[in-house]
Formats: structure tokens, sequence, C-alpha cells
């Protein structure tokens, strides 16, 4: 945006980006059907942020950019329902479905056919979602189904759910008043899997299926960790409701459509007892290919007058069942308990199983996760388990059968060694997770070759995926050091990779030897140690011979490095490949510039803070600057800010900063320091 508008202006154009982004929001998060481009999206994202902050007068709670940003809570508030969030009975045969349908009949004293929707029932966390006058107001938690847990801040970050719901096209019903939209929250199995594979790598407690992930998620005091959660919600039904009126279920469903709300598009509209079965039974057919855990199918009586007329018994309506699917465990015997090294030099054991069909897959190996996991469920050789598939994918052992285990099974333990390479085995203080130490682990070397080669680490232009997929295959590179013993023959022998591509590559390996310092650091992939903390060590070490022999007490001496890192780097270069690997760099010509040791810059050793909108750069950029010349970033005020960067907009972090009396500067006056400290050399690389 290059000026900021005139209020009136500012206002309407507001509103108009709202409705807009609203509108592709639905596109994309709910029919999956985008009509612009990211870049598109972003740039009406981004001009909306702006004149938020020039004009937060004109901020409201439903606005698209409030999803996230809500300070974290000290707990849970309980929200009490207007109507209950009633449980369901469940049906196990098609004998006990149709003994519901012959109740239902019986109590209505209905002779004729009773029309049902049959949706999947989907494995995840109750909601209900409060809209006033098309506005979400609240988000709870089903709870005992009178009270629930009031999780709005965690509820506004799922993508796919309105903070507004649309303006519907006629004949569709207009907003009503007040709307209870009850859903269910789920996480996909993909995602799933990928945020276990993430927390394994970080070595964090492993959530055991979708559903725990999800409801894990939803309850986060911090509101900007769920964003991070790959979260979805399908809404399936209403609570109170005030301004308009439905005849059916079905309608309500359409409704909800409208109002762009996201409704499973496997509902299906059945005729009749007969119907609702044979849905039920497509359903489980598609349970395996479903992209998310569905343990049954609920039929509701889709007249909305004969729900009333049928009411409910105890805490269950009359009107609906649950008919679950068949159990997906089974019980088998663990021949043994092997160790597999993922790709980020994490240790899983996994189970060797006796065959057996679980949910009518063939299932023969099972993970136990880690050490602590196997600990806590006490698996040993021998022993009898009941197995099932977590997120119908990964085979996981529920229990062990003590009684059927065999005499003298042995506790499993951890190998010393890594298995793939020989390198220690260390489990850091803190973590569950047991890794290889070894830099050049077969088993995690492409990924070490990808990271070492990316632009912010040595920047050696086309080394990708696809050729250290190669070179790693045809033996070229065992270890990190090998990348620069490659030759043109060595490049030009690869598939897709003519003499001209090959010595490109060659040249970037030759220009990477002298890197910046603090980039050779983040290359080695040390745990913990991302950019900042590599140019925190390149200042404190500007040899690296001296950070190879540090301690842990000298290296938590220094300001940004805690225990946990200084273990972690210490570890590394106790294992000896790794200190062989740096040496054999060395001696092939690596040589990285260590820090300038000209006057230090304005910023050096100062925290500093940006508040309400930047104009000549992103607040990334801002924060990057600062790193760079010696400065730490950081997100909010405190006693030990050094200088507040204000922009237009600037709002609560400028009243704290005056009324601590922290220096307060313009943009202009901080690229002024920044134009300064590069003049004099100061805090950059020689």
């Amino acid at each position: 945006m290059s000026r900021i508008p005139k209020p009136d202006d500012a206002r309407k154009r507001i509103e108009e980006l709202r409705k807009a982004i609203n509108y592709h929001n639905y596109l994309y998060y709910v029919l999956d059907s985008p009509e612009i481009s990211d870049a598109q999206y972003d740039a009406m994202f981004r001009e909306l942020e702006e004149l938020e902050r020039a004009y937060p007068e004109f901020v409201t709670p439903d606005s698209p950019t409030q999803r996230v940003g809500a300070p974290p809570l000290d707990k849970f508030a309980t929200v009490e329902h207007a109507q209950p969030m009633l449980s369901l009975a469940n049906a196990f045969t098609d004998e006990e479905a149709r003994e519901f349908d012959e109740r239902v009949r019986r109590f209505l004293q209905w002779s004729g056919t009773v029309e049902y929707v049959v949706e999947p029932k989907m494995d995840g966390v109750a909601v209900e979602l409060v809209y006033i006058n098309g506005s979400l107001t609240t988000g709870s938690t089903r709870g005992d189904g009178i009270r629930g847990e009031d999780v709005t801040q965690n509820i506004r970050t799922i993508k796919s759910i309105p903070l507004r719901l649309l303006e519907p096209q006629p004949p569709a019903p207009p907003i009503p008043e007040r709307v209870d939209v009850r859903g269910e929250v789920y996480m996909r199995i993909k995602d799933f899997l990928e945020l276990n594979e993430k927390r394994r790598e970080s070595g964090e407690p492993l959530f055991a299926n979708p559903r725990n992930a999800a409801a894990g998620s939803l309850r986060q005091l911090d509101s900007s960790i769920t964003a991070q959660r790959p979260l979805d919600m399908f809404a399936y039904g209403i609570g109170e409701l005030r301004g308009v009126s439905f005849d059916t279920h079905w309608e309500v469903l359409q409704g909800l459509k409208a109002w762009g709300l996201k409704v499973n598009p496997l509902v299906k509209l059945c005729k009749g007892i007969d119907e609702a079965i044979d849905r039920y039974h497509e359903l489980l057919e598609m349970r395996h290919e479903l992209p998310y855990e569905a343990d049954g199918a609920v039929l509701k009586v889709n007249s909305i007058s004969l729900q009333r007329a049928l009411g409910e018994i105890s805490r269950s309506p009359r009107w609906a069942i649950a008919f679950k699917f068949p159990s997906k465990q089974e019980t088998t015997v663990v021949r043994d308990i092997q160790v597999q090294v993922g790709r980020t030099g994490v240790l899983t054991p996994v189970a060797i199983l006796e065959p057996v069909r679980v949910g009518g897959v063939q299932v023969s190996r099972a993970t136990l996760h880690n050490q602590d996991e196997v600990e806590r469920k006490d698996v040993r050789v021998g022993d009898t388990v009941i197995v099932q598939r977590a997120g119908e994918v990964i085979p996981e052992i529920v229990s062990v059968v003590i009684e059927k285990r065999p005499p003298g099974a042995k506790p499993f333990r951890m190998p010393e060694k890594c298995p793939v390479c020989g390198a220690r085995v260390e489990r850091l203080e803190g973590e569950v997770a047991h890794r290889c130490m070894g830099i050049s682990c077969p088993a995690k070397l492409k990924e070490s070759i990808i990271h070492f080669a990316s632009k912010r680490a040595m920047d050696i232009d086309g080394m990708g995926e696809k050729l250290v997929d190669q070179l790693v295959e045809k033996g070229l590179v065992k270890s990190l050091d090998d990348i620069y013993r490659l030759t043109l023959e060595n490049l030009a022998s690869l598939e897709r990779m003519a003499e001209k591509s090959a010595s490109n590559v060659l040249e970037a390996i030759e220009k990477s030897k002298e890197i910046p310092l603090d980039r050779f650091y983040y290359a080695l992939g040390i745990r913990h140690v991302g950019e900042h903390l590599a140019r925190v060590l390149a200042r404190h070490y500007p040899d690296p011979r001296l950070l190879m022999d540090a301690k842990e007490e000298e290296l938590e001496a220094i300001r940004d490095i805690g225990p946990k890192v200084a273990r972690a780097i210490a570890s590394f270069f106790r294992e000896p490949q790794n200190r062989k690997v740096v040496e054999e760099l060395f001696r092939l010509g690596v040589r990285p510039v260590a820090p300038s040791t000209a006057r230090p810059s304005p910023l050096q050793g100062k925290t500093v803070v940006f508040t309400g909108a930047l104009s000549s750069m992103t607040r990334q950029e801002a924060q990057a600057l600062v790193e760079r010349l010696g400065g730490r970033p950081a997100s909010s005020v405190s006693r030990k800010t050094d200088i507040v960067v204000a922009g237009p907009g600037a709002g609560s972090k400028l009243r704290e900063a005056q009324n601590l009396g922290i220096p307060v500067i313009s943009e202009e006056e901080f690229l002024k320091m920044v134009a300064q400290a590069e003049r004099e050399g100061g805090g950059g690389h020689g």
C-alpha cells in the first residue's frame, strides 16, 4: 500500500477487503476451489493488516486478521450450552439399527417410512460455535453436555471456521440473529502423521491418534500453538436458533453450507432404514480411504417436527443413533524389537509381529515410538499384544496381555551405538528421543547434505534434493566432506546433469569454501542451533576449533544459550565422527570467515522491539537486520528492552516503552543507525 488513505476511505476499503478475504477463505478452506493465486490473496491480506495498523479503531473481532494474537490464558473459563449437547446411543449390527427404526416408528405410532440423514461419525472433538448476527462470539467444547470449556481463542485459529458468516444467496435462509453451530474438530490422518514426525524429531511426546492430537491442540492455553496445528471442522447440526426456522435436518445442513460453514460432503438423505443401512455399509467400505478417522455413521431422523415429538431419554436423543464400525484391534505375538534410524537421526523401536489382519489389512510391524513408550507399555520380545491401526495407517501396540508373557522375557533397552553407523547414541536431558550423533550417518545423510547445502547455510546452488539423492545412492558422497571431493567427471556422469550444469555446481561448491562463520555453524546441523544462535556462536568463537573444545559450563555463560543448547553443542563435538568431518572440511579448503573486528555497531548487544507499521521493509527483514548487526530482536517490551522502533499504528508496546522510559525511535532513525553500522563494518562479516 503506497499511502495511508483518509479515515472514511480506509473504513470503506477495510470492509471491502474483509468481505473479499472471507469469501476467498470460504472457497479455499471449505470448497477447496480457490479463484485467486496465493500471491493475490497475500497482497489483499497485507493491505488489510496495514490499514488496520494505521486505523486500530476500525479493528473488529471478526476481522480475518484477528484469528491469532490473544495472550495466553491461565485456565479455561466454563461455558453453559443454551441447549444440552447430547450423547448418542450405539448400534453395532444391522439388526440393532433396524430395532432403532422400529422404536422410532412405535413411539411416533407411525406406520410409514421414516427419512434419515446418514453422516460419517467423525472421531474428533465435539464443539459448539455461537454466532450472534453473523459474528463468532464463543467457541466451546462439549464437556459434560451441559457445560464445556471456553476455547474461543483457539477456535478462531481454525481457518475453515468463519469468524463472520457469509451473506447467503436466495433462496438460502438469511443469517440468523443467533445460531449455535455444532461441529466436530478433527485432524486429517496425513497431517497427524506429519505432526507426530515433527514431534519425534524434536523429542516431544507423540500423540496416540488423530483425535488425541485434535483434543490436545484445541486445549492449548496459548492460541499461537493451536494456530500451528492443522485443525479442521465439519458442522453437523445446530442448538439454539433465533430469527430463522428449518423443517428438516437436511435443510439445516444446506443452511450451514450457505452461511460458509464446512459440511461433510458424504452426508446422504435416505428414504427408510434399508437405504440408511446400505449407506452405512458404503461408508464402511470407504473407511480405509477416508482422509480422516471415522468410527461409524450417525443416523438422524430428518424431520425436525418428528425429532421434537421423539424428544430424548436420559442424555441421548430418541431420534438419532451412532451405528459403529467393527473393532480395529486384534491380538498377536511380538517376535522381535528392531531399531530404525530416521532421516533426522532419531532412533525408533519397531515391534516385528506375527502377521495378523487388523481392520482388513495384514500387519507385521508396529511402532513403539521411543524408550519411554516401550517402558510404559512394558513390551518385550515374546509378549502377546493387542494391536490397532492408529490413524488407519500406522499399526501400534495398545497393551500387553501380561498373563501370556513367556518366562525370561527381558525388558527392551535402546542401543548405545547407532545400528546404522556405530556413532554414539544420546538422549539429551528433557527429551524423549534417542539420537544418533553422527553427522554423516547414512540413515540421515541426505537430510544433512540438503541442510548443509541450503541457501541460508553453505549456499551451494544447484545441490537440490534430486542431485543429493543421486550423489548418495551412487556412493559419491558418504560424508559431508565428500562434497568437496566431487569432480566434473563425477557430476557429469549423473542423470540429467550436462557438463555445463556440473561445472556450475562445482563453481558453487568452490565458492562456498569462504562462507561467513555463522552460516558454517548453522550448516553443521547442530541440534537447537538455528541462524540466530549460529550468529551468537560466531561472535563468541571466531575460531571453530575453540567451539569444538568448549565445555558446557562455558557455553551456558553466553547470553541466549541455555543448558539444553549447551549440552547439544558439546555433545555434537564429543562425537569423534563429527570432529573428523569438520577437520576434513578445513583440510579440503573450507575457510569460514569470522565476524569483522571493526568497531561495534550501535545495535551491538541491544534488545530491539518493533511496533506499528514499517514502510521500507517487513517486520521479519527488520529483525534480521538487527541480528546481523549484533542485536537481539524481541517481540515484547520489558525492562531488558534497549530500543523500541515505532511506526504508524503503534499501540500497547509503545505505551509500555514510554512508561518504562525506554528510548523510542522512528523507522527513519533506525535506518540511519543501520547505515552507520554498515559504513563502519560493525557487526557484519569481513
